[in-house]
C-alpha cells in the first residue's frame, strides 16, 4: 500500500479531532444522544464516545476513497471478518447470488467501504442521497462506486424498473433505516421514540425476499467485520410496525457492541 491507502483513516480521524471543538451543537448532540440512550453511564464516557465516532467519521470516509485502489477480485475474501456473524446471513450475503436480498444497516461502522467490497460477491443497489453536483457524482462513480454498484435517489422511490434490476440480477438492495423521516412509523431505538423509515418492511413483505441486518464495523485498516443475526422473513400478513421495530432492534444491539463507530451527532430523534 501507499502511505496515503496505508494511513488514510489517521489522517481523516486526526483532521476530525483537530475541528471537533468547533461543533459545539454537534458534540451537545452527540452527548446528550449517548447519555439517553443508556450507552455510557457518565458525561465523561460520554464525551469520549462522542469524540471517537466523530472522528470514525472522517477516517472511514477518508478510508473507503482509497478501498478501490487496496481490496480487489483476488483479495476481497481477507479484508472481510465473519467470525461475530450468523452462519446463515454470510452464506446468503455471499454464496446465494441467485437470491435478491435486502440489506439493512444504519449510519453504523464502514457502510460506505462495505458497498464496495461486497459488489465483488454480489450486485449492490444503494439507496441513497444522490449529489446536486454531476461532476462529484461522476468521480465517485469513476474513483469510488466501482464494480458492480448501482446508486439509486432515495427520492425517486422504488421504481418498476429498479425492482425488476433487483430481481433479475439477485442483487443486494442496501438501505440505511436510521435517518430521521416526518412519515415514518414511530417505534423506540434506544429506549426512546423515533420516527422511522418502514421501506424495508414494505419491501420484504411485497416481495418475499430475506433481510440481513447488521453492520460492517472497522476492526483494522481495510479490515471489516459483519456484526448481525440470522436473516429475517416477513411475509405479507405481517405486522409491518412489528417487522421494522426487529430491525431496530438489531441494529441497536450492534451499535451497542460499537458504539465508536455510530453517527451519534446526527438528530434522529426529532419530534418532527
Amino acid at each position: 500500500m501507499t502511505f496515503l491507502q496505508r494511513h488514510a483513516y489517521g489522517i481523516g480521524a486526526g483532521f476530525a479531532a483537530m475541528l471537533w471543538p468547533f461543533f459545539r451543537r454537534r458534540r451537545r448532540i452527540s452527548v446528550e444522544n449517548i447519555l439517553k440512550g443508556g450507552v455510557a453511564s457518565c458525561e465523561e464516557e460520554a464525551r469520549r464516545i462522542a469524540k471517537a465516532a466523530w472522528c470514525h467519521l472522517a477516517g472511514h470516509i477518508a478510508e473507503a476513497l482509497f478501498v478501490p485502489g487496496v481490496i480487489n477480485e483476488g483479495n476481497w475474501r481477507e479484508h472481510l471478518d465473519f467470525s461475530a456473524a450468523a452462519p446463515e446471513a454470510v452464506s446468503l450475503l455471499l454464496d446465494r447470488p441467485d437470491v435478491p436480498i435486502l440489506l439493512v444497516s444504519s449510519h453504523h461502522g464502514v457502510w460506505e467501504a462495505a458497498t464496495n467490497v461486497l459488489s465483488f460477491a454480489r450486485p449492490m443497489i444503494a439507496v441513497a442521497r444522490v449529489m446536486n453536483s454531476r461532476l462529484v457524482a461522476d468521480w465517485l462513480k469513476k474513483h469510488h462506486f466501482r464494480g458492480r454498484i448501482t446508486v439509486i435517489d432515495k427520492n425517486r422511490g422504488f421504481t418498476p424498473e429498479i425492482l425488476r434490476q433487483w430481481r433479475q440480477t439477485g442483487a443486494a438492495m442496501t438501505l440505511l433505516i436510521d435517518q430521521h423521516t416526518r412519515k415514518g412509523a414511530r417505534l423506540r431505538f434506544f429506549g426512546r421514540p423515533a420516527l422511522t423509515y418502514t421501506s424495508a418492511t414494505r419491501l420484504a413483505m411485497r416481495c418475499d425476499v430475506p433481510i440481513v441486518v447488521g453492520s460492517f464495523v472497522r476492526i483494522a485498516p481495510y479490515r471489516y467485520r459483519l456484526v448481525g443475526g440470522s436473516p429475517l422473513r416477513f411475509g405479507k400478513d405481517a405486522d409491518r410496525d412489528a417487522a421494522t421495530q426487529q430491525l431496530n432492534d438489531r441494529l441497536e444491539d450492534a451499535i451497542r457492541q460499537y458504539p465508536e463507530q455510530y453517527l451519534w451527532s446526527h438528530r434522529r430523534w426529532r419530534e418532527k
